[in-house]
């Protein structure tokens, strides 16, 4: 009998036993408990109601506080706010602030590199959506936690990070037997808003690993697998738009369009007018721009395979121009913002104003003939 396949099995890590007896029972739970129960017994509306309010809770306590606030910093939260934040990532049962931060970050650092990202893509889909979790892939990595020194200095994220199994008990199983008695259905409360509810939000954050990194569109760069994805941002409280957010990563927003579904930005922003977040940090528009402009033009120069050297020239002139106008426009467009938080009133602003919106209107103009000429050379590829 060959030996190959024990030395290949030898190779795997041991299988994380509790971690895949949780998975394994709360799917199989969710996928013929909830159906059994809903036709012989029924779910109430009240039921109903608290699953999504929990869905909901621990989602955006996942999005807006283990992701955006902690693993990212990009904005500031009051102590309020980041105790309900981790109260709702126990509930969300995805470890606690600290490690989960700790992953995160691993994954962004060296995303796409199997042997240093978590999670990474390019070890397919089952493996960066639930896989990694399953054996002891990082059973060597992270214990030290020396990549999130500045959230140790963080008392709430430390005291979460020390009672997390308390305080995931308690959320997990303690608040749907709570809801079940207050409502009178402890088993119903159990299934749908415990077992149910726990597997569709780890799976739609699993989501934002597996699915967010094969499909959709890669809108900013192409120098990692992470996609733009409307549809996923529906399920995923606003992180479907993952390729913009892994070019910048300290944006507290992921859609930055304001036709964009990201409820996790609108939380953020929220609080913000309540006094409650602080620090709130964006991109600056000259770089968004001009990285959508430059993947635009690499991906026509591939699909074109250009090979006159005229025909390249003349694109990367109209590249030039279009950069050129943009940073203009943004050269003003920072200069009455410095203004505006000055709180100056002098006659030049009514001139910045004038020349900022010349000069977007001439970027707008150039941005135009730059995709028309882009469009000509790709229709005549194509004639060829």
């Amino acid at each position: 009998m060959s030996s190959l396949p024990a030395s290949a099995a030898a190779k795997k890590p041991p299988i994380i036993w509790v971690n895949l007896s949780l998975f394994a029972i709360t799917f199989l739970v969710t996928v013929i408990g909830v159906p059994w129960y809903a036709l012989t017994h029924g779910f109430s509306s009240s039921l109903v109601i608290g699953l999504i309010a929990t869905l909901v809770f621990a989602g955006l306590s996942i999005t807006a506080g283990y992701h955006r606030l902690w693993a990212h910093r990009a904005y500031d939260a009051h102590w309020s706010l980041r105790i309900l934040f981790a109260l709702g990532g126990a509930l969300a049962l995805q470890n606690s602030a600290l490690h989960w931060a700790s992953d995160h970050r691993e994954h962004h650092k060296h995303v796409d590199d199997n042997d240093k990202d978590p999670y990474s893509a390019k070890r397919g889909f089952w493996y960066s959506h639930i896989g990694w979790m399953l054996r002891e892939y990082q059973a060597s990595r992270y214990h030290d936690y020396n990549n999130v020194k500045d959230l140790q200095k963080d008392p709430i994220v430390m005291w979460q990070h020390r009672y997390y199994l308390p305080l995931a008990i308690l959320t997990t199983i303690g608040w749907p037997l709570a809801l079940g008695v207050m409502v009178g259905d402890v088993w119903g409360a159990l299934i749908l808003v415990g077992v149910a509810r726990l597997v569709i939000n780890h799976h739609t954050t699993f989501f934002i690993n597996s699915l967010a990194h094969i499909w959709g569109k890669q809108t900013y760069t192409d120098r990692n697998t992470a996609r733009d994805n409307g549809f996923l941002a529906l399920f995923t409280f606003g992180e479907g738009y993952h390729n913009y957010h892994h070019i910048f990563s300290a944006d507290y927003r992921n859609g930055i369009r304001w036709w964009h579904y990201d409820p996790t930005k609108w939380l953020i922003r929220l609080g913000a007018w309540l006094g409650l977040t602080t620090n709130l940090k964006r991109t600056n528009g000259y770089q968004i721009e001009r990285a959508r402009l430059e993947m635009q033009f690499k991906k026509a120069k591939d699909k074109a395979q250009i090979s006159c050297e005229t025909t390249l020239a003349k694109l990367h002139d109209e590249f030039d121009l279009v950069v050129t106008k943009l940073r203009d426009y943004y050269q003003v467009q920072k200069q009455l913002l410095d203004l505006k938080r000055q709180n100056m009133h002098v006659p030049t602003v009514a001139e910045l104003k004038q020349k900022a919106t010349t000069l977007r209107t001439a970027f707008e103009q150039q941005q135009r003939d730059f995709s028309a000429m882009l469009q000509r050379t790709l229709r005549g590829a194509q004639i060829n």
